[in-house]
């Protein structure tokens, strides 16, 4: 079966290598490519994009992102795990980094042995909607509603691995119900058929929801994070709504082969870190309602960390529930 992979050049990098350190090693010469594991188009292509053309600007070089899909979002870090190891190939992938060991069962690659990591980028906020004519009004009318509903809820999410999969699993753990699950093949399909009112609920990310809850097309009960966010200001959170700790957030990482050399390393994870800052960057996250993470996340020891506890997190949730994509 072939997986298709769309190329797209962000930005030519023009600008001249900048610092001693740049000069002594040369890296990089040349374009340097962003593999990314869903389609363009898509929250994580998004985000890659305008990562990109931000890196750019350090590196002296433009930043190709790819487009490898397939197999579940798995088929892009098996990619990188085997490609070049000379900071020329890296990786950029959410969650599903840290819930894939659990959810496939014949992973062809460790995600905490076969990469080395660069850093952490963003957090998006997911969200908890429901078709246009649910009766709820509000997250307390809809918690209470779950739990005599049950299994006649129809809740949709964008397929195995994906976060919406996992928002959703913890929402029903939270609640303590279980409703039926359908999944799609992305977060638009799903999308599409909350708005054609052909499922009930859907868990998705700000960077799909933002104009649908803008809009009034969909019912919104509230966001992931335990914190009230500055894309929706007056929009409470599910804690709030008495869904005590109940946080997913969708995380970005970069990562490249396990091997590359730390210059090459050092270097990206500067580039990655002037991105952070980067103005032209930081609005279009706040657009999308994404946050920049905190400086000790920025760092390949914070990636590493984090992936580390995300693992043990999601896994055991994942192996408790039996779900599995194989």
């Amino acid at each position: 079966m072939a997986f298709p992979r769309i190329r797209t050049a962000v930005l030519a990098g023009a600008l001249a290598l900048t610092g001693p350190a740049l000069a002594q090693s040369g890296f990089p010469t040349h374009a340097i490519t962003l593999v990314v594991p869903f389609a363009a188009g898509g929250p994580t292509d998004v985000v890659a994009r305008a990562l990109g053309a931000s890196m750019a600007k350090t590196l002296g070089q433009s930043i190709v992102v790819e487009n490898r899909t397939g197999a579940g979002g798995t088929l892009a870090p098996n990619f990188v795990a085997r490609a070049n190891a000379d900071g020329y190939t890296l990786l950029i992938h959410h969650n599903g980094m840290a819930t894939a060991p659990a959810l496939y069962r014949k992973l062809p690659y460790d995600p905490l042995k076969d990469f080395a990591y660069v850093g952490q980028v963003a957090d998006v906020p997911m969200t908890v909607l429901a078709r246009k004519d649910l009766p709820p009004s509000d997250l307390g009318g809809f918690i209470k509603y779950a739990r005599e509903q049950g299994s006649k809820i129809n809740l949709a999410n964008a397929g195995p691995g994906a976060v919406s999969q996992l928002c959703g699993m913890l929402l029903q753990e939270a609640i303590g119900t279980q409703f039926t699950t359908i999944p799609y093949a992305g977060t638009a399909p799903a999308m599409s058929a909350l708005l054609g009112q052909q499922v009930d609920v859907l868990c998705d990310q700000t960077t799909q929801t933002i104009p649908q809850i803008k809009s009034g097309n969909v019912k919104f009960y509230g966001v992931t994070t335990l914190d009230r966010i500055k894309a929706l200001p007056d929009a409470p959170t599910l804690q709030e709504g008495g869904l005590k700790g109940f946080e997913v957030k969708v995380w970005h990482g970069i990562y490249a082969p396990k091997g590359t050399p730390p210059a090459a390393i050092d270097k990206i994870n500067a580039a990655l870190r002037a991105a952070l800052e980067d103005p032209a960057f930081t609005q279009r996250m706040a657009e999308l309602g994404a946050e920049i993470v905190p400086p000790a996340k920025r760092t390949p020891q914070g990636l590493q960390s984090w992936l580390q506890a995300e693992t043990d997190k999601w896994g055991a949730m994942i192996r408790k529930a039996g779900v599995y994509a194989d």
